[in-house]
């Protein structure tokens, strides 16, 4: 087995294993009765929410394409089916390989490759910003959600990198230094393609306007997932306020974002069990919402399953 499959084989191992340890601490059967009460007018409520946001998310990216070379823009049709399709295909891979999958694809349509991975780079980052930007105004109407565990160091974490990653963007001595640390990298190709990737992430600089909009609908994204898990928690019966999901949910996602296991699966589970217990809510109703939650992302990833399904030759 080569070193892709034992990683891939590793993080469903993780997922599996971590799935099933927070399961059989609320005990399986009591998260199975917490699912069977479930309310399906708040459910349907979420699943209409979910696609709503997956219109928004391939709306921004749609704005980010505004930097590439003029006249190398593909047809809006082909954005379209690239980005729904990737929304698929990472339903099945660690977080960034359907960025991975976006960049690559949107390359195979005569953009330049390193156009192509920069508008996925932009729209990631700015992802992660609406997160913790929702995070922080939630905390300022909570301040008593800084008291549990591990909250005030995801946003603070978050915000430093988030602080980073615009300085990198807009200064131009933190680009050279950026510049000088590709010099490091092994390899002729790697340097010139991560120099490369610089410099085409630091066109954004001149598109102020795409920016502004990308990180208003960023934020709408966050908002709407939030009203998605509260709609599931309603749906079980929780009775935790909205507020309690704005500080939560976001954070939950920062941590769903990195490449653990598949679609954060596991990693979900552990951290809405850890947050939404500290609020009273008891560890099946908290499992029985974090499963939900999971497979209403893969519900809002099923159009992208269908074009799939039908393609013409793309990426696979």
């Amino acid at each position: 087995m080569n070193k892709g499959g034992l990683s891939r084989l590793l993080r469903i191992l993780v997922a599996v294993v971590l799935t099933a340890y927070v399961i059989w601490r609320a005990d399986p059967a009591l998260v199975m009765r917490q699912a069977a009460g479930l309310d399906w007018r708040w459910a349907t409520a979420a699943i209409v929410l979910v696609l709503v946001d997956r219109g928004l998310m391939a709306f921004r990216w749609m704005v980010l394409l505004c930097a590439l070379t003029p006249g190398s823009r593909p047809p809006f049709a082909e954005i379209l089916r690239i980005f729904f399709v990737s929304t698929f295909v990472g339903s099945f891979l660690p977080s960034v390989a359907g960025d991975v999958y976006r960049a690559y694809s949107l390359s195979r349509l005569k953009v330049d490759g390193v156009q192509s991975a920069a508008s996925v780079v932009m729209d990631r980052a700015l992802g992660i910003l609406s997160m913790v930007v929702v995070a922080i105004v939630a905390l300022a109407f909570a301040r008593e959600m800084m008291m549990v565990p591990g909250v005030g160091a995801t946003v603070g974490v978050s915000a430093l990198g988030c602080a980073v990653g615009a300085a990198a963007l807009y200064s131009t001595r933190a680009a050279a230094a950026a510049h000088r640390l590709t010099s490091w990298l092994p390899g002729k190709k790697l340097r010139y393609l991560s120099a490369s990737l610089i410099d085409a992430v630091r066109r954004y600089t001149h598109h102020h306007r795409e920016l502004t909009t990308v990180l208003v609908s960023s934020i709408a994204v966050q908002g709407l997932r939030v009203l998605q898990a509260f709609c599931l928690g309603m749906a079980l019966g929780i009775s935790a306020p909205l507020w309690v999901y704005f500080v939560f949910i976001p954070l939950i996602i920062i941590v769903m974002q990195v490449p653990i296991t598949i679609s954060g699966l596991g990693v979900s589970q552990w951290m809405f069990e850890l947050l939404f217990t500290r609020v009273g809510v008891t560890s099946e109703a908290a499992v029985a919402l974090s499963i939900l939650f999971v497979a209403l992302a893969f519900i809002g990833n099923l159009p992208g399953a269908v074009l799939y399904a039908s393609g013409r030759g793309e990426a696979r």
